[in-house]
C-alpha cells in the first residue's frame, strides 16, 4: 500500500525535475478545476444584498429602481458568464485536464513539453472523452444534490478518470467507470487524508493571493495525484482488470 510520505516525495520530485512545464499545466488545469460558478454566484449575492441593504431603506424611489435595475442586470450578466464557463469546461476544459492528467503522468519518467495538454484533443477520441468527462461530473453533482457525503465519496470513486482515458482514450465509458471504482476501492479515506495534507499549503496559497499556488502547490499537488495513479494502475496489471 502506497505511503502519503511516498507519493508526495516522488510528486516533488517529478515537477521540480521538469518545473516550468508542470508548472503552466497545473495552471491550466486549476483554472478547470471547481470553485469558479460559486465565486460568480456570490457576486451575484452580493448585489443582491447590496440593493436590499441600500436600495429599499435609505436611497430615494427613483435610485431604489435604479439600483433593482442594476441588480438584475448583473445577474444576468453573471448568469450568462455562468453558462458560457459551463460550455467551455464541457467542451474544452475538461480534455485539458485529462490532457493535463497525460502530462503528469509522461512526466513521472520523462520532460513533456506544455504541448501535451492538447492531447485529449488528438486521436479521434474527442467525443468519447466529452460524454465520459461531463457523465463524471453529472453524477457527482447528482450524488451532491443528496447530501454532501454521497457526494464526497463519489468525487474520490471517479478520481482516477481523466487518468484512465489520458491513457486509453478509446476505452469503454463503461469500462472507465468500472476500473475507477475498483482502483478506488478501499483507499477513499486515504485519498481524502492526503488531500488534508495539503491543507497548510492551501493556506499559504490563500495568504499569497494563489502565488504559492500557481508556482508550487498545484504542480506539486498535480504530480502527487499521478503518482497515485500510477501505483492503482500498477496493481490494476497485477489484479488483471486492466491489460
Amino acid at each position: 500500500m502506497w505511503t502519503r510520505m511516498d507519493l508526495k516525495m516522488r510528486g516533488k520530485l517529478a515537477f521540480r525535475r521538469n518545473y516550468w512545464s508542470a508548472v503552466i499545466v497545473a495552471l491550466v488545469m486549476a483554472i478547470f478545476i471547481g470553485g469558479a460558478y460559486s465565486r460568480n454566484s456570490s457576486g451575484a449575492s452580493d448585489a443582491y444584498d447590496y440593493y436590499q441593504n441600500y436600495g429599499g431603506h435609505h436611497v430615494s424611489g427613483a435610485e431604489s429602481m435604479a439600483l433593482a435595475m442594476f441588480t438584475l442586470l448583473a445577474a444576468a450578466v453573471v448568469g450568462i458568464i455562468s453558462i458560457i464557463f459551463m460550455i467551455v469546461k464541457i467542451f474544452v476544459g475538461n480534455l485539458l485536464l485529462v490532457g493535463g492528467s497525460h502530462f503528469f503522468i509522461e512526466n513521472q519518467t520523462g520532460s513533456p513539453g506544455v504541448g501535451v495538454l492538447g492531447s485529449a484533443f488528438r486521436g479521434g477520441q474527442y467525443g468519447s472523452i466529452v460524454l465520459t468527462m461531463f457523465l463524471k461530473n453529472l453524477f457527482i453533482g447528482l450524488w451532491s444534490l443528496l447530501f454532501v457525503i454521497p457526494g464526497i465519496i463519489k468525487h474520490y470513486e471517479y478520481l482516477m478518470i481523466p487518468y484512465i482515458l489520458a491513457e486509453n482514450p478509446g476505452m469503454d465509458r463503461q469500462e472507465v467507470f468500472t476500473i475507477s471504482k475498483r482502483m478506488m476501492m478501499g483507499q477513499k479515506w486515504d485519498v481524502f487524508v492526503l488531500d488534508l495534507s495539503f491543507l497548510g499549503w492551501r493556506l499559504l496559497e490563500g495568504i499569497t493571493f494563489g502565488i504559492v499556488g500557481v508556482f508550487y502547490v498545484e504542480p506539486y499537488y498535480q504530480a502527487t495525484m499521478a503518482e497515485l495513479y500510477a501505483y492503482n494502475r500498477n496493481m490494476a496489471y497485477q489484479q488483471g482488470y486492466i491489460r
